[in-house]
């Protein structure tokens, strides 16, 4: 297990025992709960879901599956009784009896907008001029992070087929986390029928996330190719002598070349675009003849307050920002991990017009 992941862990554990404790001391306003009562109920709280963290079969990276179904709907709880804290503070607590009726309201609406941002896509536009020649305009359409599953799976890719055909893209990138560590869910609900609905005149292309190298590589790998999705391995390819598509395997693959090592072999003089999920190399990668590049993997936090978070750790989390000698962008993904909601991001794929010089 990675020491990242083993942080994460334990700032989750934590986070989740204040959590436990907010919501209790919620739940005893809400119902008037004497002292005794609330011991009970806190006392059963903390050992029931602790509990839950502890069953032995779970792995280490599953441990957090259940754990963050959990944390975000305590998180939910704390915000709206934080919001009702303090309209009760502003009020004198004349208000006290009536928010303890919209309580319940509010926070099923919460959860509401959550799921909706999570399963309603938004197409974002950009346009972009390269220094490069471009003998006609391009339209990527760019899809990260669908993350296939359980939750997430054959419905979803039917809607974002019909997505890119609506916007008529010449092109369709998707960098990473194509499923959801395995292939299971997608092999079971044959989503394989509608993944190969992606289609585009200059073609379909992928490269592997984090959360396709958790042991599955080679069988994930299969199933998007088998879907008629080209899968770049740490890989360039020339398309049409118009411009070339590299995609770089994410750094969980310890044997992964480096972007400039790529590039040897690539004709730079042609627009370059590069996938790569994490965008953590982007400052290296503004100083290379990457005209274009696209990564996923942040989310955009997908649950605030994480949105800060991801903001902090990198140089560019979210949207588009022109570096260096390149255009970068990074989406908040199509799909979701974890749990299916979003608070503070969407569900969404970028449409990129790309002009070059003439």
């Amino acid at each position: 297990m990675e020491f990242r992941y083993i942080i994460i862990n334990i700032v989750a554990i934590t986070s989740l025992q204040l959590l436990i404790f907010c919501f209790v001391r919620t739940l005893s306003w809400l119902f008037g709960w004497q002292k005794s009562t609330r011991k009970k109920v806190g006392w059963t709280l903390y050992l029931g879901i602790n509990s839950i963290l502890l069953v032995p079969f779970l792995t280490p990276y599953k441990i957090f599956r259940p754990m963050a179904f959990i944390l975000v709907f305590l998180w939910f709880a704390f915000l709206i009784s934080l919001a009702t804290l303090t309209l009760n503070k502003l009020s004198g607590w004349r208000l006290n009896a009536l928010l303890r009726k919209v309580y319940p309201v509010a926070y099923l609406g919460l959860i509401g907008f959550a799921l909706f941002n999570a399963y309603v896509p938004q197409a974002v536009h950009f346009s972009v001029k390269i220094d490069k020649p471009l003998k006609e305009p391009i339209r990527i359409g760019v899809a990260s992070d669908t993350h296939l599953g359980i939750l997430f799976g054959a419905k979803q890719l039917d809607k974002l087929a019909e997505i890119f055909q609506q916007e008529k893209v010449d092109l369709i990138l998707m960098p990473g986390d194509i499923m959801d560590d395995d292939t299971l869910a997608y092999e079971a609900e044959n989503m394989q029928s509608s993944l190969s609905k992606l289609a585009a005149p200059l073609g379909v292309y992928a490269t592997l996330g984090n959360h396709d190298f958790f042991g599955q590589q080679q069988a994930i790998y299969q199933s998007i190719e088998q879907a008629g999705i080209k899968v770049l391995w740490d890989q360039a390819v020339e398309i049409d002598g118009k411009f070339v598509i590299i995609g770089r395997n994410d750094d969980l693959y310890r044997n992964r070349p480096t972007a400039e090592q790529i590039l040897h072999n690539v004709n730079t003089a042609l627009p370059v675009f590069l996938m790569d999920h994490r965008p953590t190399d982007i400052v290296a990668h503004s100083q290379l003849p990457i005209d274009i590049q696209v990564s996923g993997h942040t989310h955009n936090g997908q649950i605030f307050p994480a949105n800060f978070i991801v903001k902090m750790l990198n140089r560019l989390s979210y949207g588009y920002e022109k570096i260096g000698l390149g255009h970068y962008f990074v989406t908040s993904g199509y799909g979701f991990w974890g749990v299916p909601m979003r608070l503070g991001s969407r569900s969404e794929v970028f449409i990129i017009d790309v002009e070059g010089q003439r």
